[in-house]
């Protein structure tokens, strides 16, 4: 009987198989720590033409819900983006309706 996974075209991969997150996520906030990618790109787009986006207060209008969500992806989608276009696009964020971030 022929052995069938060798016929299948599987991707291979060094991802571990398993995720083991109490390990390797204080390794994963070091290296972005380490690499400040937001420092480095907010100090090359300095001095470039402004693009201000305010995020909003975040749950003001009742209980958390999908919309929340959306509403920020949406946001942080449109603050890249602007940045990769060349545009000084600082992520601001809003504040609740109490005056805490």
């Amino acid at each position: 009987m022929p052995d069938w996974k060798d016929t299948l075209n599987l991707p291979n991969t060094g991802f571990r198989m398993k995720a083991n997150l109490p390990v390797h996520e204080p390794e994963i906030q070091e290296h972005w720590e380490k690499s400040d990618l937001y420092g480095q790109i907010r100090k090359q787009q300095r001095g470039k033409e402004s693009y201000i986006l305010h995020d909003g207060p975040p749950y003001a209008n009742g209980r958390i819900h999908l919309g929340h969500a959306l509403n920020k992806i949406l946001k942080d989608f449109i603050v890249k983006s602007r940045t990769m276009a060349g545009f000084d696009a600082p992520y601001i964020p809003g504040w609740d309706c109490h005056g805490l971030p």
